[in-house]
């Protein structure tokens, strides 16, 4: 695990673990060395954690849940404090109207997935599931038009607010797994062409959040790898295909996605 310390951070982090080995052993320095660190979860839903249920009731609609990756990732390396912001349903103005106040200059670690509900995510899928074939594909190049035409500038500000607030935290901007296996075994009722269209668009988004994340010196961590082979219409989905029960859950991960693709991505990138 590596991030991107401040010059600071990083002139006391040294300093600690001299004093601490010489005094304690290299692995009681480590520790004390990391005792102040803090993380920060900012983002949407596959941030959030729905679909992955167990939520927490004082988190309302913005569906937190300790089978998140962010909650996973904080309890296994236990961050001195860990604020867990993000919600389901975010947008940029979202971010930065409501998440970004436990930001500060001594943040070390933050996450984030935003962007997919800017693009319009939940209108695409309901054109089409419930549309043709023709009117899928076609709400589908709109949203990469917005992806390519406004999408980058929202995104700048988010990132530009994060960095002003944290400027020697390591940022992880994660993206969005591919919904459908092609060719796979599935009921979903979409044509093989509409599954092949949604798919390009999350490389669409993940490309251009890749991107502005590179542009801006933060990490982007892709999870598309991660889920080949879990997703819908493979037989061992880590994605709700549409549930009609509970339809807010549905293209959003299991607790197995959270735990098995987005916890590695983040892991590896933090």
């Amino acid at each position: 695990m590596s991030w991107k310390p401040s010059r600071f951070a990083a002139l006391t982090f040294s300093l600690l673990l001299a004093a601490g080995a010489a005094l304690f052993g290299a692995g009681q320095a480590a520790a004390a060395a990391r005792a102040d660190f803090g993380y920060v979860a900012l983002g949407d839903s596959y941030s959030s954690g729905l679909g992955a249920g167990n939520y927490d009731g004082a988190s309302g609609n913005c569906k937190r849940t300790t089978r998140a990756y962010p909650a996973l990732w904080a309890a296994t390396h236990s961050p001195q404090t860990f604020s867990f912001t993000a919600c389901s349903g975010a947008r940029t103005n979202d971010v930065l109207a409501g998440q970004l106040a436990p930001l500060n200059s001594g943040t070390d670690l933050v996450s984030i997935t935003i962007g997919g509900n800017d693009a319009g995510f939940s209108d695409v899928m309901t054109t089409c599931v419930l549309q043709s074939e023709s009117t899928c594909i076609s709400r589908v190049n709109q949203a990469k038009a917005y992806v390519d035409s406004t999408l980058p500038g929202r995104l700048d500000q988010v990132y530009n607010a994060i960095d002003s607030r944290s400027p020697g935290a390591h940022v992880v901007v994660l993206g969005y797994p591919r919904f459908y296996k092609l060719n796979g075994t599935c009921t979903t009722g979409l044509t093989e062409g509409e599954r092949a269209a949604i798919n390009g668009a999350a490389d669409h988004l993940n490309a251009a959040i890749a991107k502005r994340a590179a542009d801006h010196g933060f990490t982007f961590a892709s999870v598309a790898g991660a889920f080949t082979g879990h997703e819908i219409c493979s037989g061992n989905a880590w994605l709700h295909s549409v549930n009609w029960l509970n339809i807010a859950e549905s293209y959003h991960p299991t607790a197995a996605g959270q735990s098995g693709g987005y916890l590695p991505a983040f892991t590896n990138a933090a």
